[in-house]
């Protein structure tokens, strides 16, 4: 479970840290992050809703983590309006030229 502990080291916590917020054993924490055991449904949804991360996200199902939906919109509009003034440059350029 490298997820756990690349969530973990990004917010710089221990796992100690991670044991108080979650009721997780910090010894078992450990076993999940260097993969002696691996972690039960329960501890899955604790984990995912403590680092506010999708559980496939938290598994590597999946490489996109899709629980701030708020957050991916606004990324999508500020995409959105990057390739309109793109656009907008370019036909003025184009027009421009003729």
């Amino acid at each position: 479970m490298n997820r756990i502990r690349e969530l973990r080291e990004d917010r710089d916590l221990r796992q100690i840290d991670v044991s108080k917020a979650t009721g997780i054993d910090q010894k078992t924490l450990s076993n999940y992050e260097t993969g002696k055991t691996f972690p039960d449904s329960y501890a899955i949804i604790r984990l995912a809703e403590f680092f506010n991360v999708t559980t496939d996200y938290l598994l590597g199902v999946s490489d996109f983590n899709f629980s701030n939906y708020d957050s991916i919109i606004n990324e999508i509009s500020s995409i959105e309006a990057k390739l309109n003034n793109i656009k907008t440059f370019l036909n003025k350029n184009k027009n421009d030229r003729s």
